[in-house]
């Protein structure tokens, strides 16, 4: 099974063979390699994806470049969270993919829109526990005053 990583903290500047030599030496497990780019100026957006073949492959990769500088800035590289059908805005997929249609866009009522999609995606599981307690110490406060 494939394992899809996210690699982030990319250079506006960056060119694509760049982005690619940084993983030259695992071609040999790579599925793709795909640097996200701005469809209108075509510069880099700042982060990318690549597929590797294992899972110990990719947590090999992750290991080795996590942090590891790039055009002067150090890469975050991690496991991407997987896509999911229904999500909205919460998916993996990058918003400049997909419908074409504009996130936020609808009958011209931003606020329409935010508390649509707020009410369906849920918070991301790594951060929930930090979640509940800014929610708390919020709580705390408007009490208090």
């Amino acid at each position: 099974m494939s394992i899809r990583l996210y690699v982030g903290n990319l250079s506006r500047e960056l060119e694509r063979q760049e982005f690619e030599s940084v993983f030259s030496e695992f071609s040999a497990d790579l599925v793709s390699v795909k640097l996200i780019a701005d469809k209108k100026t075509g510069k880099c957006r700042g982060f990318g994806f690549v597929t590797v073949k294992t899972d110990e492959k990719a947590d090999e990769i992750v290991e080795k470049l996590n942090g590891q500088a790039l055009a002067d800035m150090p890469i975050k590289i991690e496991k991407a969270l997987p896509r999911s059908k229904g999500e909205g805005e919460g998916d993996a997929k990058p918003s400049g993919e997909g419908s074409g249609k504009r996130p936020g866009k609808t009958n011209g009522s931003r606020k329409a829109t935010t508390a649509a999609t707020t009410a369906s995606v849920q918070p991301d599981p790594r951060w929930a526990g930090e979640l509940e307690k800014l929610k708390q110490m919020l709580a705390a406060q408007t009490t208090s005053s």
